[in-house]
């Protein structure tokens, strides 16, 4: 019987570990986000939007990053002033720009715009849309200002949804 306890006690130990171990591998949309090092501005600017929970989520969501370097790439000043506390709801505009409802890895994205004749209009959690395209066999997005993003890294995998790396940040 002792032995059997201990058998029993050993087992539950093992499937603690693995239970543990499996809660540690799996990631949401922002914990995705947090481990690159390529995204660690917009990671700041989810922070600064109050839009942690929110993609901490159930989802699913279809989240298009743009790069430190696509924030780097904007007008001089814009960044510094979109993360001011003031400019709060303004920043999280743009960053719902960039999110679609449901998850769309990029087969999905790719059979859209074959749908669509070419091009497939995939409307943001913000409300706005984003036209999605194949130029020069790649995925490009064009916001409503007609600026062009490329996919640059696809089906970043999180628990409730789906990340692509993006070149540019888009603007409603």
């Amino acid at each position: 019987m002792i032995k059997l306890i201990k058998i029993i006690a050993l087992f539950i130990a093992v499937v603690s570990m693995s239970v543990n171990l499996m809660a540690q591998t799996k990631k949401d949309i922002v914990d995705v986000a947090a481990g690159s090092k390529a995204h660690t501005t917009l990671v700041a600017a989810i922070k600064a939007a109050d839009l942690v929970n929110t993609l901490k989520g159930e989802g699913p969501f279809t989240v298009f990053a743009p790069t430190n370097n696509a924030f780097e790439n904007l007008p001089a000043g814009t960044l510094d002033d979109l993360l001011k506390p003031e400019n709060k709801s303004k920043l999280a505009g743009i960053l719902t720009y960039h999110v679609v409802a449901g998850k769309m890895n990029a087969k999905a994205i790719l059979a859209a715009i074959k749908k669509g004749g070419g091009k497939a209009v995939l409307t943001t959690v913000a409300g706005g849309t984003l036209r999605a395209s194949v130029v020069n066999g790649k995925v490009t997005l064009t916001d409503e200002k007609s600026e062009m993003a490329t996919v640059t890294a696809t089906n970043l995998e999180a628990t409730n949804g789906v990340i692509h790396v993006i070149d540019k940040v888009l603007m409603p």
